[in-house]
């Protein structure tokens, strides 16, 4: 296992698989000085070997994995079982191996309450009538003593019963977990059918809402799993967050637990103009910012614009840019606009270090929130 920092360059030997793998591209920044992560943290499993590419939050390597994994546990609102926990801050499992084991677990669970079945709608050649004869199909009926029906049926072989088959399929090329392997097993009257997890697009009610978990789950994995050879026994592959979506989803989940009408990626229009900040409490907006920014004279002019078109069109005189302490430290106020159009604005940093379990994490960085 090989530690890597999210702002240092990568080490000689994964510089060719990088610069090959078209798909990694997005996610490094290459130049004739070397090879650095883009903001991205994650694993990467490449000939066999994994590195861990982890944020520099402290000087301790173990420390700064625990953090990230609780940032990604609480930010994704992942529950993971006391002992995975610890397998995994321990990095005995890869961060892949605990959210398909996550996936498993709560699908097997479902499962075992009941299946989920709905009516789809069937047409096909039967020895006797059943639902709707098809007059128009029966008159070039080849097989003349079938009938040409069209009938609803109750079954499990659906679109969200499909999804779940192609990644428990895709999952375990990377995990032989046993529950991964009973949940395929449930699912063994459901056909197999390559999924577009990019478009796919499922209605839950409340009939099949319980199952919208372990959905999302299995949807935020397919996203981020980079697959790079399936060449023989080689499963070489990346799985990659990028920082400033963790960022902004832990800092958000923790201001919807200080206050609950805290709300998140709120979209409004104003005109033809569409905003959609990343937090509105009661009492101001809050733009998350995965960036270094040493002193206001750093402060990009377009950050600036897009917090006051916030405040002015939101009516919320105070906003807040909050960056990560372990990129800066920081804390500035500025005033943009005057008179009536004046907009408040202050540049925080929030410190993410901490030496200890998830839950003592989650609450003192809650902590730490509360005060600004």
């Amino acid at each position: 296992m090989q530690y890597l920092n999210e702002n240092e360059c990568i080490p000689q030997c994964l510089e060719t698989t990088i610069k090959d793998v078209s798909v990694l591209h997005p996610y490094f920044d290459i130049n004739f000085q070397g090879i650095k992560p883009k903001n991205c943290c994650g694993f990467l499993s490449i000939d066999n070997e994994s590195y861990f590419i982890i944020p520099k939050i402290t000087d301790c390597n173990s420390q700064n994995l625990n953090i990230f994994i609780y940032m990604l546990m609480y930010g994704y609102d992942i529950k993971l079982k006391n002992e995975d926990i610890m397998q995994g801050v321990n990095a005995e499992y890869q961060i892949l191996e605990l959210f398909i084991r996550l996936f498993s677990d709560a699908l097997l669970d479902e499962f075992k309450k009941g299946l989920f079945k709905q009516y789809i709608t069937m047409q096909e050649n039967l020895k006797m009538l059943r639902g709707k004869y098809i007059i128009e199909k029966n008159f070039n009926n080849f097989y003349h003593q079938n009938i040409y029906c069209e009938y609803d049926e109750f079954s499990m072989d659906n679109e969200l019963n499909r999804f779940f088959l192609y990644a428990i399929n895709l999952f375990k090329r990377y995990s032989s977990y046993s529950n991964l392997y009973r949940c395929e097993a449930v699912l063994d009257e459901v056909s197999y059918f390559n999924i577009d997890f990019k478009t796919i697009n499922i209605n839950f009610d409340r009939m099949n809402s319980r199952y919208k978990k372990s959905y999302e789950v299995a949807l935020m994995i397919l996203k981020k799993l980079i697959p790079l050879t399936q060449k023989g026994d080689d499963r070489s592959f990346a799985f990659l967050f990028d920082m400033a979506e963790v960022y902004e989803n832990f800092v958000g989940r923790l201001y919807k637990d200080i206050d609950s009408t805290t709300q998140l990626q709120k979209q409004a229009n104003f005109g033809s103009l569409v905003l959609k900040p990343d937090i509105i409490t009661k009492s101001q907006i809050i733009d998350t910012k995965y960036k270094k920014v040493n002193y206001r004279e750093n402060l990009s002019v377009q950050d600036k614009y897009q917090i006051f078109v916030y405040g002015a069109n939101f009516k919320v005189k105070d906003t807040m840019l909050l960056y990560p302490k372990h990129l800066v430290d920081i804390d500035d106020n500025l005033e943009l606009g005057k008179g009536d159009d004046l907009i408040k604005l202050k540049l925080k940093s929030l410190d993410l270090e901490f030496d200890g379990g998830y839950g003592e994490f989650v609450s003192e960085i809650r902590n730490r929130l509360e005060k600004f």
